[in-house]
């Protein structure tokens, strides 16, 4: 059933609070569980990022923290770079960061980079409140990452990490909200096809990855036309 926009408004905002106070009362130690289980996904299905520019998000009220498997691409290689607002209702720019780079805090608190070189990712993860099958991502309600990767001349490939218990039936996606092109959670890894998200399973150490492209998956994302 499709909602009229001000009952979209309000049925999405009530919502993102559910699951969000789903995910804060959430054991930090199952969070850490699944923490690790993410970790363990994004590296064996993703080897490539260790030789990208890899932008992430600083977690905030029990998301995936991602800064762990970012210090381990770093380790390997990577560049890795954080959201940064310029204004309301612009997009983001990413600047790199790694620690010993100056941080400010900005909207919901969340840290960002102050003055380090601007970045062009090859690939982004990001954290998704809600999730459904055909990769849609439920934020925060103001539109930045939707916005930001509308107006890239080249479109990084966008990883959505979020949980299982965040999946939705439909987020009733709009024609401005863009799907993504993997969703990892702690049961494993799921690729946007054109009817929708495939799961792949939970990837084995030591079996070959279908997505052992050196630095950008671009090519093996079956994207929809212009």
């Amino acid at each position: 059933m499709t909602l009229a926009p001000a009952a979209l408004k309000d049925w999405r905002k009530a919502t993102r609070e559910r699951l969000i106070a789903a995910r804060v009362a959430i054991d930090p130690t199952q969070l850490e569980a699944w923490r690790r289980r993410i970790d363990g996904h994004l590296e064996l299905a993703f080897p490539g990022l260790a030789r990208s520019r890899l932008a992430f998000c600083w977690p905030i009220k029990g998301e995936y923290d991602a800064r762990h498997f970012a210090r381990t691409l770093r380790e390997r290689g990577a560049l890795t770079a954080l959201p940064v607002v310029v204004a309301p209702r612009q997009p983001l720019v990413f600047r790199e960061w790694h620690p010993g780079v100056r941080l400010a805090h900005g909207a919901l608190d969340i840290p960002y980079p102050v003055d380090s070189p601007e970045v062009q990712p090859d690939a982004v993860l990001l954290p998704m409140n809600g999730w459904d099958p055909q990769g849609y991502r439920l934020g925060y309600g103001a539109g930045f990452f939707d916005r930001t990767l509308a107006s890239l001349a080249k479109r990084p490939v966008t990883i959505g990490v979020s949980y299982e218990l965040a999946r939705l039936d439909t987020i009733q996606p709009q024609a401005w909200d863009i799907p993504m092109d993997y969703v990892v959670t702690e049961r494993g890894v799921y690729r946007r096809d054109p009817e929708g998200l495939a799961y792949l399973g939970e990837p084995q150490r030591g079996e070959p990855s279908a997505l052992a492209s050196p630095v950008c998956y671009a090519d093996l994302v079956k994207r929809d036309p212009d």
